[in-house]
C-alpha cells in the first residue's frame, strides 16, 4: 500500500517514525511519502518538507505567516494527487491537517488521524469537520474516548499513549560515558527544556538561565532540538556551568535530578522517565490573551491534565519570573516534595494505559 503521512512539530516525528516502523513490519511493501522530520526519514519515508518550516506557534506569528501556510497546504494537495495514496494519515498538526482532510475527503481518499486535536481545549466545533472529514480516529489520552463517544457520538479508537513506546525502546545509557562525552562533572544535572522553536527557545532560555547562579551544587544542561543548530544556542550560553546536549534529551532526562520545562509534550516526556520538573510557558503577548480566552482548560501541562490535579508547578506568562522558578526549583530538591511527585508519576503511567500504541494504529490502518 501507499501511505501519505503528514506531521508538523517534532513530536509529531517521533510518533510518525515510531508508526512508520510498525507500518513496514506488516505491510514490507509499503511506500510511504512523508512531511515530519529526520526521524520519519530515517524511518524509511520519502520527506517531503521537514517540520522546521512549517512549524508557526502562536495566533499572531500563524496571522503574519499565512501567506507561506497557505501555499504549503496548495503545494500538499499537488504533492497527495501526484503520489496517489491509499491511505492519507494525518498526526497532530490540526490548523493545517484538517484543511488536507477536508479536500482529501472531497477526492475520495481515506483519512486517517493519530493523535487527536486538542478540541477538548479549544475549536471544540471543529467536531463537525472531524465527523465529516476523518474516516477514522486513534486518540492517545484516556479522557478523549468518553470526549468523543459520550459527548459528541463520535467512535475512536484509544490506542494508548507512543510515549510509553519510545521512552521503553531506548537503551541504558551509560552515565560515566554522557558525562564525560559532554564535558560534565558529578554533580546532579538540571535539564533545561527550552521548546523545539527558535522563538519559544530564545524565550524561554533567557528566562530559565537567571536561575544558574543560585544553584551552584546542581550543573545545568540545555536540551537542543535536533533540528537547530548549536549556533543559535551559543548566543545565550554565558556561564560556564550551562552545558549543551543535542538530539540526546531521552539520555539527558534518564540522568537528570529535575528540569525546566517548556509546555508541550516535553512535560509528559519529562514525567514517564522520573524526573521532578517546573512547567514553564511565555508566549508572545497578544497571542497569549487570545488563548486565554478560547481555552477552557484548567492546565496547560499534559501531566496535570491527565491527572486532573497539580501534580508539577506550571509557571504560565506573567508568573514565569526568576524568583518563581527558584521557590519552585528549590522545592524539587527537597525530599519530601520529590516523594510526592514520584507517587503522581506511577499513577500516571497507570492511567495512559500500557505499550503498543504504534502497533495497535498501525494494524487498525492496515485492517488487520
Amino acid at each position: 500500500m501507499k501511505y501519505y503521512i503528514i506531521a508538523g512539530e517534532a513530536s509529531g516525528d517521533l510518533h510518525g517514525a515510531n508508526l512508520m516502523k510498525e507500518l513496514y513490519k506488516k505491510d514490507p511493501k509499503a511506500e510511504i511519502r512523508c512531511w515530519g522530520g529526520d526521524q520519519m526519514q530515517q524511518a524509511g519515508g520519502t520527506l517531503v518538507k521537514h517540520y522546521r518550516d512549517l512549524a508557526f506557534m502562536g495566533f499572531w506569528e500563524v496571522l503574519t505567516n499565512l501567506r507561506t501556510i497557505l501555499k504549503n497546504i496548495d503545494f500538499c494537495k499537488k504533492d497527495i494527487t501526484a503520489f496517489a495514496p491509499d491511505v492519507l494519515i494525518f498526526i497532530d498538526y490540526p490548523g493545517f491537517n484538517m484543511r488536507i482532510a477536508k479536500w482529501a475527503k472531497q477526492q475520495h481518499i481515506p483519512t486517517h488521524y493519530y493523535i487527536s486535536p486538542q478540541i477538548w481545549a479549544w475549536k471544540e466545533n471543529r467536531i463537525k469537520a472531524i465527523k465529516r472529514d476523518v474516516d477514522a480516529m486513534y486518540v492517545i489520552l484516556p479522557f478523549e474516548k468518553e470526549f468523543y463517544e459520550q459527548k459528541h457520538q463520535y467512535e475512536v479508537h484509544f490506542v494508548g499513549h507512543p510515549l510509553l513506546d519510545a521512552i521503553g525502546q531506548r537503551e541504558e545509557v551509560n552515565e560515566e560515558a554522557f558525562r564525560e562525552a559532554n564535558g560534565l562533572d558529578k554533580r546532579p544535572i538540571i535539564a533545561l527544556l527550552p521548546g523545539s522553536r527558535k522563538q519559544e527557545i530564545a524565550k524561554m532560555l533567557k528566562v530559565m538561565l537567571t536561575v544558574v547562579d543560585d544553584f551552584h551544587e546542581y550543573q545545568f544542561v540545555i536540551a537542543g532540538a535536533p533540528a537547530i543548530d548549536y549556533s543559535f544556542y551559543e548566543q545565550f550560553i554565558c556561564n560556564e556551568n550551562v552545558h549543551f546536549v543535542s538530539g540526546k534529551t531521552y539520555d539527558l532526562l534518564s540522568l537528570s535530578y529535575a528540569a525546566l520545562v517548556t509546555s508541550g509534550t516535553a512535560t509528559l516526556e519529562t514525567a514517564l522517565l522520573n524526573v521532578p520538573e517546573v512547567v514553564c510557558y511565555k508566549g508572545n503577548r497578544i497571542s497569549y490573551e487570545i488563548a486565554k480566552r478560547v481555552i477552557k482548560l484548567k492546565y496547560i501541562s499534559l501531566v496535570n491534565l491527565i491527572m486532573d490535579k497539580p501534580v508539577v508547578t506550571e509557571l504560565i506568562q506573567g508568573d514565569l519570573t526568576t524568583e518563581n522558578l527558584k521557590k519552585e526549583l528549590h522545592k524539587l530538591t527537597t525530599y519530601v516534595h520529590r516523594y510526592e511527585v514520584f507517587k503522581n508519576y506511577v499513577l500516571l503511567r497507570e492511567k495512559l494505559g500500557g505499550k503498543g500504541a504504534s502497533e495497535k494504529t498501525a494494524a487498525l490502518i492496515i485492517g488487520e
